[in-house]
């Protein structure tokens, strides 16, 4: 099996998707547009970096909703208005302090919520800690991984709306990374797209 990765072709997906640091981790790149023409059953994930416009997506909504249907794996990371094209996402924004981290002793709150979870023998609660943008009702019987400060989750696994899988986060890794701002993002995928390879290419369902 494989990964495909969406390209939307900004910047930092560029840097994200095709730098030497991360290219290997993905077998073909697709943009958006391209999807109809790919048969994307044929990979064991589909992964969708942040800050895809959605509308670029949501073309290819039943065409990513089939793929689930048949037991696909979709990673979908934030800012990408995931509820749009995705089944079964409830999503509320909150407002975004850019630089909580410069009040002595501040705490963004983020926490594991599932730490038994095989992510993170590969990612602790700092490698998750940059700013937030929303959380999720995740539906019920999800596995929550990560929570905000309220207890909101903010990263989950979604094994009950299809038969397939999503890995929802509204972390935004990519554009950061790609950015060369914020280092905890650089980590975050450091341990997140390894364990994609390792843990969900081919990797039977539990």
């Amino acid at each position: 099996m494989s990964i495909l990765a969406i390209h939307p072709g900004a910047y930092y997906h560029i840097e994200t998707l095709e730098a030497p640091r991360y290219a290997h981790y993905f077998d073909r790149l697709v943009r958006p547009e391209d999807l109809p023409g790919e048969d994307i059953a044929e990979h064991a994930v589909v992964f969708i970096p942040c800050r895809t416009p959605a509308d670029r997506l949501t073309p290819h909504a039943d065409q990513l909703r089939a793929y689930l249907d048949q037991g696909g794996t979709i990673v979908a990371t934030g800012e990408t208005a995931l509820e749009v094209f995705l089944p079964g996402i409830t999503f509320t924004p909150q407002p975004t302090n850019w630089w909580w981290w410069l009040t002595p002793g501040a705490d963004l709150g983020v926490r594991i919520a599932s730490p038994d979870h095989s992510l993170f023998g590969r990612l602790g609660e700092r490698d998750l800690t940059w700013h937030l943008h929303g959380w999720f009702d995740p539906p019920d019987g999800s596995q929550v991984l990560a929570i905000n400060g309220d207890g909101k989750p903010i990263f989950y696994v979604d094994e009950v709306t299809t038969p397939g899988r999503m890995i929802i986060t509204s972390l935004d890794p990519c554009f950061h990374h790609g950015s060369h701002f914020m280092p905890a993002t650089t980590r975050f995928l450091d341990g997140f797209l390894p364990w994609m390879r390792e843990e969900l290419d081919g990797a039977p369902r539990k």
